[in-house]
């Protein structure tokens, strides 16, 4: 009797030795986070890219071979403006922060007060640009809705430096010649027409004999003075559509 006594001592000695299971956490124990207040201004730092001048003023002449076919639409002449060396001096401009993808040079031709219409397709959407949204358009991850592809019919979605500077860079680097209020383009199935008021110039590439020339491609920049300095006001290019 004492024995089993004696045992059972030591058991409650041993019980009152081992630890205490922690009881679990509350819900007030888990961590809770603050949103991040939102952005304000842009996120991201000025590009500083070398500014390459690139001039536009004397393309290479055309290589011998069968005529292309090149039409234009023309507007009112305005010899002041087409003689003006501003004028290409804004182009050579624009195409070097093309080429260069420098912002900060994109953004000094922006039409100060309306910005600059952006259209990938004739009949697509329009995207406006103020001279500070400019500034970001080679890094801007904003998803912009271009409009329906005339071959494909299916909306192209995608940044500016997705869609639309790709096209611009290989344009640029091509054989082009340059037409003050004339809208030069080849073989096509509708009329190229500029819907602004303004001047303009056309960049017009005829396309290649391989091709039947059906690969022209046309890029025409608004160009218009405010206070006697000129800007761009619009860009849209013109292809073959089917």
């Amino acid at each position: 009797m004492k024995f089993k006594f004696a045992a059972f001592l030591c058991l409650m000695l041993l019980s009152a030795c081992m630890p205490i299971p922690a009881a679990p956490p509350t819900a007030s124990a888990v961590p809770s986070f603050t949103p991040l207040p939102p952005v304000t201004s842009s996120p991201f730092p000025l590009i500083t890219a070398t500014q390459t001048f690139i001039s536009t003023e004397s393309p290479t002449p055309l290589p011998v071979g069968n005529t292309p076919i090149s039409t234009s639409t023309l507007a009112p002449t305005n010899p002041r403006y087409c003689a003006d060396p501003q004028v290409i001096e804004v182009i050579d401009s624009f195409k070097s922060s093309m080429l260069n993808e420098d912002g900060s040079l994109l953004s000094l031709p922006v039409n100060p007060v309306t910005g600059m219409d952006v259209r990938f397709f004739r009949t697509g959407n329009v995207l406006t640009y103020s001279q500070e949204q400019a500034k970001f358009l080679f890094i801007s991850t904003y998803q912009a809705d271009w409009g329906a592809h005339p071959a494909s019919g299916e909306n192209v979605i995608g940044a500016f430096h997705e869609v639309v500077v790709p096209e611009l860079q290989k344009f640029l680097q091509r054989i082009y010649t340059l037409h003050c209020n004339e809208l030069r383009y080849g073989g096509a199935t509708y009329q190229p027409n500029w819907i602004y008021d303004g001047n303009f110039y056309a960049l017009h590439f005829p396309g290649t004999e391989e091709f039947g020339f059906l690969d022209w491609h046309t890029w025409v920049i608004g160009i218009d003075y405010v206070n006697g300095k000129p800007y761009i006001y619009a860009l849209t290019q013109f292809f073959w559509e089917p």
